[in-house]
């Protein structure tokens, strides 16, 4: 039986079991990055905890300073929806699908919400967060997650007020489609938004044009998506098919579908969700390949 404490006598006996008879002084030991690539998946749900500290850190940054604090999540969207309301709807006479203007645009702000603040924070998070990159090892992934989990955050603040906004207003209203619809539209909505957002946040470390042409960007998406419109208006044009391509039209018209007596096909959600699922895997892809680089970039 092998008694001794030293380390390197105990590595010697172990080489001496597997019948090698070389010379402990001939081995040295070499800690080298995994060759098999990985998502990373695993050890990002082994730091939860971190990535749920970092989305309760953004939040309170984000309305720690404000006088009205948390309420901003509420008066941005119902400013949008009065403004929209007016100009749209009384100026432009436009059409909603048989459902009243102010809840149509307050259901499209919901998902729209999620999309531009997460990817709009995702995007800029690793830059912000630079000096904890250089600092100490984490999974770089939780960043940009995080910074969609705070998206998230200010969403169900958002649809609580929407909610009641829908009970005290009587609008006509399915809950079983609603409770069917809604957590699809929601993962579309993620999906999209950390998808992209990783990929932007990859590549705004090495290429910072990214913050300038993001703003423009999102502005532009936000009159592509049917957020003041129906796509009915288009009729059966080639345009009203681009949609099916669109993540985030679908998981609008998924949302308002318990205002009105509108059925998806099953095949516009199936092609939605891979496209959605498919954006989330490059991103993650294209981030974990570039990640070696942020500490150096940042």
């Amino acid at each position: 039986m092998f008694l001794g404490t030293n380390f390197e006598n105990y590595l010697y006996y172990c080489l001496r079991k597997l019948n090698m008879s070389q010379k402990i002084s001939n081995f040295y030991f070499e800690i080298v990055p995994k060759r098999q690539f990985s998502l990373g998946l695993r050890e990002l749900w082994l730091y939860r905890e971190l990535c749920f500290f970092f989305i309760w850190r953004d939040v309170k940054v984000k309305y720690k300073q404000a006088t009205l604090g948390i309420l901003w999540v509420l008066i941005q969207p119902l400013a949008m929806m009065f403004v929209f309301t007016l100009v749209f709807s009384r100026g432009l006479n436009m059409p909603s699908d048989g459902i009243a203007y102010p809840i149509f645009v307050l259901s499209g702000l919901l998902i729209w919400n999620i999309f531009s603040n997460g990817l709009q924070n995702s995007a800029n998070s690793i830059v912000t967060n630079s000096n904890i990159i250089k600092k100490i090892y984490f999974p770089r992934l939780i960043i940009p997650v995080a910074a969609v989990g705070t998206a998230l955050i200010d969403f169900f603040v958002t649809l609580f007020l929407f909610l009641l906004i829908i009970i005290f207003g009587n609008t006509p209203f399915d809950f079983l489609k609603f409770l069917c619809y809604f957590p699809i539209a929601l993962l579309l909505t993620l999906f999209t938004t950390l998808g992209l957002g990783t990929w932007l946040a990859a590549w705004n470390v090495k290429y910072r044009d990214f913050q300038y042409v993001l703003p423009f960007a999102i502005q532009f998406l936000l009159f592509v998506n049917p957020v003041i419109y129906s796509p009915n208006i288009l009729g059966n044009s080639w345009l009203k098919s681009l949609f099916l391509l669109n993540p985030i039209a679908t998981a609008i018209r998924l949302l308002r579908a318990s205002f009105n007596k509108e059925y998806l096909p099953a095949h516009e959600i199936f092609i939605a969700f891979g496209i959605s699922f498919l954006f989330c895997l490059i991103g993650i892809i294209v981030f974990r390949r570039m990640e070696t680089y942020f500490a150096d970039l940042a």
